[in-house]
């Protein structure tokens, strides 16, 4: 690859038309800049504010978005997808038809010649067993058998209401135990040798720099979107105004 590109936390389908309209036209525009570039996608999870997989459906708000990694992915360029806590019940409809890597866990790449370490970043906080378990049983067999018993449709409305029930009373207390427990976590990682650390779920943008090692949260498109990309010399946050 010539560059690495990273996106978090986007959030497709939460807001009203006119904002997701808007933050879609924002993530074409970074597709062709990694097209453009012969670059790679790396996208850590949450790329949907809610996201379920029928065998016959698929959520056709987001086509331009299908269209545009599978041309992406034909340019040559490699796009990686580690799932987020809320977009996590991915089946096989982005690896089958969009030839795209999906990821459940952290992992290693090596780019440039350096070490990174990436993933969402959800469930690496210390003593956060009753989530870990939460995440487990959301993730399985079961789980991903039983939501197709439901409408896609009064699915897609029912996982609309819980999210956004969801940012509200405990958001910003969940958000502080977060904060610290993921910055413990990426410097436990870079001390093992990694180069670069790169998380998002915060929702809030971290750049810390740790001798020639960094911690990198990429933040969320709900305020101002932004992207991370690597050059093989420096890592850079670009805001898409």
């Amino acid at each position: 690859m010539e560059k690495a590109y990273f996106i978090s936390d986007i959030h497709l389908g939460l807001q009203a038309k006119s904002k997701e309209e808007e933050k879609i036209k924002k993530l074409l525009l970074v597709i062709n800049e990694v097209k453009k570039n012969k670059g790679d996608l790396f996208i850590l999870g949450d790329l949907f504010d809610f996201w379920f997989e029928y065998i016959h459906f698929v959520q056709k708000d987001f086509f331009k978005v299908y269209r545009a990694f599978y041309d992406l992915r034909l340019s040559g360029s490699e796009i990686f997808y580690f799932i987020g806590n809320h977009d996590f019940a991915h089946v096989d409809f982005f690896e089958k038809e969009l030839d795209i890597k999906i990821f459940c866990d952290p992992k290693e790449f090596v780019i440039k010649e350096k070490r990174f370490f990436i993933g969402h970043g959800d469930g690496l906080v210390e003593n956060d067993e009753m989530y870990n378990l939460l995440k487990k049983f959301l993730r399985s067999k079961f789980f991903n058998f039983s939501y197709k018993l439901v409408h896609p449709d009064l699915l897609i409305e029912i996982a609309a209401l819980l999210s956004k029930k969801s940012r509200s009373g405990d958001a910003k207390k969940k958000y502080k135990i977060e904060k610290d427990g993921l910055e413990k976590a990426a410097i436990k990682i870079i001390n093992e040798g990694f180069d670069y650390v790169i998380f998002g779920h915060l929702h809030k943008m971290t750049y810390k720099k740790f001798d020639n090692s960094a911690y990198i949260n990429l933040g969320s498109w709900l305020d101002i979107p932004k992207y991370g990309i690597f050059d093989g010399i420096e890592f850079k946050i670009n805001e898409i105004k």
